[in-house]
């Protein structure tokens, strides 16, 4: 019974996987009752505790930054075709939709993961240690993208509304895909230093901190197909939930803008597990890698996909923020700019980004 126990606890990150796409498969589309509903819930859990050790062995094959490059890039393809698939649906709020996940995943990346990294890495050295030079220009990065591409649509007049024109559309579908695809050459190979995490005296690690030898390629490209399987599961289950949430938030009164922040969270959750992973062996650039990648990606291959999305989809693509939305991307620029020039961060620094978020859910809650 010990040795079939050992055996199936050593199976588990290539049985959960599976199981959950069966369960998705069989209640996809379906109307599901509480009890199913809690079933779901479950193997979601394991999709992605799964999906968080699939990308671990990827980056121990392939090395940083190219690990967190694989998930940040993977979740983010996945949440694009859920956004691309539910405009592709309909409905009153179909033209917004794009906007409100890319933003939450923008709040819920540069100052939620950022923000738990910071702070677990402090809390563990007294002061967190990054690569200012790399994470500066992720964070310039995502900053320019955020602003062309959600903020600048609220101040343009040619269309009415916040809205770009066919011709600005494209102008900003082709920047996101051109500032990306710099990003990534900077990222991997230009500047790969720049990306890779230091030690307390600013010392660049080229490695990791393993101490067993790095997994075949069998064994990392098997690693590479259980995590597309497990993410597909992740974000398929959370729209299977989702109705469930929305049930909930509407008998507790709350705004529907709750859902698509609490939807944003699940699809998030494994960079977030996998960034707070690093920051507990003090690879508080790796986390950083994690979190700015993945807001970058998320703007800068959602805007192209629903740029083209928009020829064959119905109603407008409202793509430019609110004004209190405006204030709290305005608050992340300053603030984490602010983080990232010393290279260095306290508790405090993760404070600051951690209450940015919680102001953010809390405007969601309460607008």
């Amino acid at each position: 019974m010990n040795d079939r126990f050992r055996l199936l606890a050593a199976r588990w990150p290539a049985l959960v996987p599976v199981l959950a796409a069966l369960v998705l498969a069989l209640t996809w589309g379906r109307s599901l009752s509480p009890v199913v509903v809690a079933l779901v819930s479950c193997c979601l859990a394991g999709a992605v505790l799964s999906a968080v050790h699939h990308a671990e062995v990827i980056a121990h094959r392939v090395g940083e930054p190219f690990g967190s490059l694989v998930l940040a890039v993977a979740v983010t393809i996945i949440e694009v075709a859920l956004i691309v698939t539910l405009m592709a649906d309909g409905g009153e709020k179909a033209g917004s939709l794009a906007r409100d996940t890319v933003f939450a995943a923008v709040m819920i990346t540069c100052n939620g993961i950022v923000g738990l990294s910071l702070l677990v890495g402090a809390l563990r050295r007294r002061v967190a240690v990054f690569n200012a030079e790399g994470t500066g220009a992720a964070f310039g990065t995502v900053a320019t993208l955020a602003g062309l591409s959600l903020a600048l649509p609220t101040f343009t007049t040619s269309t009415p509304g916040p809205q770009f024109s066919p011709a600005q559309l494209v102008f900003a579908a082709a920047a996101s895909l051109i500032l990306y695809g710099l990003f990534v050459a900077t990222q991997t190979v230009r500047h790969r230093d720049y990306f890779l995490p230091v030690t307390a005296e600013g010392e660049v690690i080229d490695g990791d901190d393993h101490h067993a030898a790095p997994p075949s390629a069998r064994t990392a490209l098997t690693s590479l197909g259980l995590l597309g399987v497990a993410l597909v599961s992740v974000v398929g289950l959370a729209k299977g939930v989702s109705p469930a949430i929305e049930s909930a938030v509407a008998a507790a009164g709350l705004p529907a803008s709750v859902v698509g922040v609490v939807i944003a969270l699940l699809v998030l959750l494994p960079e977030t597990i996998a960034a707070l992973r690093a920051a507990r062996r003090d690879r508080v650039q790796t986390s950083l890698n994690l979190g700015l990648g993945s807001a970058m990606a998320s703007i800068g291959l959602t805007i192209p996909a629903v740029a083209v999305a928009s020829v064959w989809l119905d109603g407008p693509l409202v793509l430019g923020l609110g004004a209190t939305h405006m204030v709290l991307l305005a608050l992340t620029v300053a603030v984490g700019t602010l983080t990232v020039i010393p290279g260095r961060a306290t508790p405090l620094q993760g404070g600051l980004h951690l209450s940015l978020l919680a102001a953010y859910v809390v405007l969601a809650v309460s607008p």
